[in-house]
């Protein structure tokens, strides 16, 4: 009664995944998988051997045990009992042992393959542009790693086993039936549409119920994910209405539950149900079986071996009539996988790329053209969750921007917001290509060099530093793994920060929190510089990099800035133009263009927009002083 109980329940969790809209597999998507599983071949060929001995196995037990029983009524002698007996023990340990074996291979093939999977896609991730991070929702492309890959691997840890194991229990288990008795055989089969018309039925309720479900924990967890987040809090706080939020969860929480209720209730009608069918079919094949043992038509034994292997025949069939359903959505699964290894990164490293030049080096744009990529280039309208890319995008922001940093110069960038700026920043990084034009470091073009002498050469300070939820050390780190916990204390002071790192109770070991929230934003702030100072780039990028800071922890900051750019090529990007009026060029950036290049006096002489945005700041400020000294 057991395996038929286990033989509803396998009939419900398989059908309750049927209604999927799943879509077939194609020969191109079945080729990829088949990759890869090349690397586990060995272990695939033991795995389906192993299977079909278990499953033979498992069909040798009720004849044996049919064996005893006839040796019962025949009278023999007890040693053949005994014998008889024996083997069953046997049998059933070396089942034992060939489940374990086949259970440890489907382990070592599955976690294998979300290895694989889950290696390939981390890596191509880390290959795209920035343009994709910026479109794509973080959720939607972990749950690529995660989900999906999960979902692949169920087609070698548990459809493989199932189909193999199930068919060669099934054939084997049909065939000895039918030797025994080929009309308690008929009759057993005729009562399996009972077992499977109302398996189909009461699955797919149970299958709606399910997913939604789903969905409306989804729909929890997404809220949860981005309420509970520092920067989310924060707005709910300020702006957002508790009390709503509050009944809205409470309304998906509640339906959850019912839900639940109404689910539990259906899967045990369910299992009751389909557990009354397989007791009618045991007592039709006693009451057959037994009918025809009397009437010599039959030994007791067939009667007892008829009734162990009926318990062994609806599981199989059942998971063999829903195995098209398993096996799609583990094809499913790997599309969306494979979706993600097709996008093919903007930015590649050529296979001859070489080295920056050693020393100091210069950086040029020479007529550099640029347009941001179109969604269709860099993104997936499902990790965006649209039903469709927009379309917008391609429309040149730089139009021929020259100019030259030499090293040891400070070149700043200026402009009104949007003029281009951060762009350019971006193009020295290779953050993105450039489309016409070249940008140079050393005199080589940035698309010629390799990925990793690019990061030993350029480091950058955003005006958003990120920090990762790490603790201090590691942040900085990061950036020079070996680096002593003197050369840390070291950056935090010439970042003036080593105060208030000492005064933590971890000191170094302090964990910043997400996004570095722990911190205020000063202190995020320098200890970004902090991180840069350690890594000692040759070429530095500043992008509003002192824009949180206060006017004292700037120009502290600037101090220990002016120590770290000494003899380096630095590009700075600033708003308040305070801050670079000691560079050795400012370019005036408006429109994608450079429309002014000149030191700070020599910019304020011309009287142009340099001066007009110069003019506009320095009244502002003024007002706003005026304002604090009433």
């Amino acid at each position: 009664m057991s395996s038929m109980y286990s033989a509803a329940w396998s009939s419900l969790h398989q059908i309750t995944r049927a209604k999927d809209g799943r879509n077939p597999f194609n020969r191109e998507t079945l080729r990829r998988v088949l990759g890869f599983a090349r690397p586990h071949r060995g272990r695939l060929v033991a795995f389906v051997l192993a299977s079909v001995v278990a499953a033979v196995l498992a069909v040798a037990t009720p004849v044996l045990a049919g064996q005893v029983v006839d040796a019962i009524v025949a009278r023999e002698e007890v040693s053949t009992v005994v014998w008889l007996a024996v083997l069953i023990a046997v049998v059933a340990v070396a089942d034992a042992g060939f489940g374990l074996l086949t259970r440890w291979l489907s382990a070592t093939i599955g976690e294998g393959v979300i290895l694989d999977l889950r290696r390939a896609v981390f890596d191509h991730v880390q290959k795209m542009p920035i343009a994709f991070f910026t479109r794509t929702r973080t959720g939607a492309l972990v749950s690529r790693l995660n989900n999906d890959v999960i979902g692949a691997q169920s087609a070698f840890a548990g459809t493989l086993s199932g189909v193999v194991s199930n068919a060669v229990a099934l054939v084997l288990t049909v065939a000895v039936m039918a030797q025994k008795s080929w009309l308690v055989t008929v009759l057993a089969l005729i009562l399996l549409p009972i077992f499977l018309v109302p398996a189909r039925r009461m699955g797919g309720r149970v299958a709606d119920l399910r997913r939604e479900a789903a969905a409306h924990n989804a729909a929890m967890s997404t809220q949860m994910t981005e309420r509970f987040s520092a920067p989310g809090a924060t707005l709910i706080k300020l702006f957002g209405r508790p009390d709503e939020e509050s009944r809205e969860f409470a309304v998906r929480a509640r339906r959850v539950r019912d839900i639940g209720i109404r689910s539990s209730m259906l899967t045990f009608t369910f299992i009751t149900a389909l557990t009354l069918v397989s007791s009618l079919a045991l007592a039709l094949v006693y009451g057959v079986g037994g009918w025809l043992a009397i009437g010599g038509q039959l030994a007791a034994g067939d009667v007892v071996v008829l009734a162990l292997l009926l318990t062994r025949l609806y599981a199989p069939i059942t998971n063999l009539s829903n195995a098209r359903v398993e096996i799609m959505g583990a094809l499913v699964s790997f599309e969306r996988v494979f979706e993600v290894l097709d996008l093919a990164p903007l930015i590649t490293e050529k296979p001859d790329a070489k080295a920056l030049p050693s020393g100091a080096v210069p950086v040029e744009f020479d007529d550099v053209r640029f347009a941001y990529p179109s969604a269709e280039k860099v993104s997936l309208a499902s990790l965006e969750e649209v039903a469709v890319l927009d379309t917008r995008g391609g429309e040149e922001v730089l139009h021929g921007i020259s100019f030259r940093v030499d090293p040891g110069q400070t070149v700043a960038l200026v402009g009104s917001s949007g003029a281009g700026k951060s762009t350019v920043a971006q193009l020295v990084a290779r953050l993105y290509d450039v489309d016409s034009g070249a940008v140079r470091i050393g005199g080589v073009d940035v698309r010629d060099t390799t990925f990793e002498s690019m990061r030993g050469t350029v480091g950058m300070v955003t005006q958003d530093g990120h920090l990762f939820h790490e603790t201090i050390a590691e942040n900085l780190r990061l950036v020079r793994p070996g680096a002593s916990d003197e050369d840390l204390w070291d950056v935090l002071r010439r970042a003036r920060l080593e105060a208030m790192v000492r005064s933590l109770p971890d000191g170094l070991g302090t964990i910043v929190g997400e996004r570095g929230y722990r911190l205020s934003g000063g202190e995020r702030q320098r200890l970004t510089i902090a991180r840069l100072l350690l890594a000692a780039p040759r070429v530095v990028i500043l992008d509003e990099a002192t824009a949180a800071l206060d006017s004292t922890n700037e120009a502290a900051v600037q101090a220990a800035l002016a120590e770290a750019l000494e003899g380096r090529t630095a590009l700075v990007i600033a708003h308040r133009l305070s801050t670079v009026r000691a560079a050795d060029q400012i370019l005036v950036v408006e429109d994608g263009r450079i429309v002014e290049r000149g030191t700070h006096a020599e910019l304020l002489a011309a009287g142009g927009r340099y001066a007009e945005l110069y003019t506009t700041q320095f009244a502002e400020a003024s007002a706003v002083a005026d304002e604090f000294a009433q």
